[in-house]
């Protein structure tokens, strides 16, 4: 017996915009990490912590990397808290607030008590800058993220 499903193109094509919505809020996130102090702290501490060094010696060129790659995978994870909210909520504006919502905190969470605690040798006086500096460029990435994956579902 051959199961058939009818699957909706929507759902992929939406991830799909949630991971180039990603991007996209990673390179407004860039903009003002120019412009903070610590702005650029953060994907040197995940580099830190993943090639054990001190984030100020970390390499630049895996910050990056990772940098974006968490900021193009974290759209995708943003479709699917869409996706999880909407089946509860039903589709609409609500549900794209409450996936905003629950993101912010998880995205700040993840890297204020699983990355920075694990970076090596960084001052105890930089680390409220840092994570400071992370909260305020979380915010950004969320303020273009939601927008515009709110408006792709909306209409998918």
């Amino acid at each position: 017996m051959i199961l058939q499903a009818a699957v909706s193109a929507s759902v992929p094509t939406l991830f799909l915009v949630g991971i180039v919505a990603g991007v996209v809020a990673t390179l407004a996130m860039d903009r003002v990490m120019d412009r903070i102090d610590e702005g650029w702290t953060p994907p040197r501490v995940a580099s830190g912590v993943l090639t054990d060094t001190h984030p100020d010696e970390s390499p630049e060129r895996l910050a990056d990397v990772v940098h974006y790659v968490a900021g193009t995978l974290s759209g995708a994870l943003f479709v699917w808290l869409l996706l999880a909210a909407a089946s509860v909520l039903g589709a609409g504006a609500v549900a794209t607030a409450v996936a905003g919502v629950v993101m912010y905190p998880l995205m700040v969470g993840f890297f204020a008590l699983v990355v920075l605690p694990r970076s090596v040798g960084v001052a105890r006086q930089r680390l409220r800058t840092i994570r400071r500096a992370w909260a305020i460029e979380a915010a950004v990435y969320l303020l273009v993220l939601v927008p515009v994956v709110g408006v792709a579902a909306a209409t998918l």
